[in-house]
């Protein structure tokens, strides 16, 4: 399928005709009837294998617990990217390594609950995501979560969470803010938060913004139906805080990072 042919079974196509919409319900249709189970099953198996693979891991590696816990769950967005294949294509621009210093601070923008699976396009497993309370409270994932030291950004409150945040970054390891908060509902980038490019400044560590196109069109927010999509996701360049200075620098970069998101975003969907 070509990338009109995605648009047309996404919604988004225009002139359709009797045809394209019975071959788009039924593409629609076996998409979800195939992955829907494949995705249960993925779940179930990497909870089954879980505690045989990652005491053995630990044993074997010596790699502090967190750590293997991170790695499994990039292997499963790996999987779930796979598993997703035939029916999503996905993009990877500026993916990398040498695009990431360790540690770093990536922060993306949130269109579908998908975004987060994303991470096995990237090219290193390290990475600690900051995420407010609600993931953790889903029974299968939630164990993971906290295993892997993922942060509660709403619960622990601000200053608790950006210590725990510190703590990540002394171990090298990557963070991931979605500044937002929150999902986008019109896929526009809402108000950011200043908790990364408070971060940012206050610790050294440079700021790299991350943007996903797609994840709406293949769930969006509210829905349970998938959608074929095209998947986009592209690292652009680094913001360093040494560039800024004064009280207002993490304002400053807060602003300068989403304009580039914008930009970005809006050239893509043109």
């Amino acid at each position: 399928m070509n990338r009109d042919r995605y648009s047309c079974l996404s919604g988004s196509g225009t002139g359709w005709t009797g045809r394209d919409n019975l071959y788009s319900f039924l593409v629609v249709l076996i998409m979800n009837l195939l992955l829907y189970p494949l995705i249960i099953l993925q779940i179930l198996f990497f909870i089954l294998l879980s505690p045989v693979v990652l005491p053995l891991s630990v044993l074997i590696s010596r790699r502090p617990l967190p750590e293997i816990v991170r790695f499994f769950i990039w292997v499963y967005g790996k999987v779930w990217i796979f598993i997703m294949s035939p029916f999503v294509r996905f993009e990877k621009y500026g993916l990398t390594n040498n695009r990431f210093p360790k540690p770093c601070i990536m922060v993306l923008n949130h269109l579908s609950f998908f975004d987060i699976f994303c991470m096995g396009a990237f090219p290193f497993s390290n990475a600690v995501f900051t995420v407010r309370a609600w993931p953790f409270r889903i029974p299968w994932y939630a164990p993971f979560m906290r295993l892997a030291g993922y942060v509660d950004m709403e619960t622990k409150g601000l200053e608790k969470a950006l210590e725990l945040c510190r703590q990540h970054l002394d171990r090298k390891a990557c963070l991931v803010f979605f500044p937002e908060g929150h999902r986008s509902r019109d896929g526009k980038l809402a108000r950011f938060y200043s908790g990364a490019f408070k971060l940012s400044v206050q610790s050294g560590v440079p700021v790299i913004p991350v943007c996903i196109t797609g994840t709406d069109q293949l769930l969006p927010p509210g829905r349970y139906i998938m959608r074929p999509a095209v998947v986009r996701i592209q690292a652009l360049n680094m913001f360093n805080p040494q560039d800024y200075s004064g009280h207002s620098a993490h304002v400053e970069m807060r602003k300068q990072v989403k304009e580039s998101m914008i930009r970005t975003i809006e050239e893509v969907r043109r």
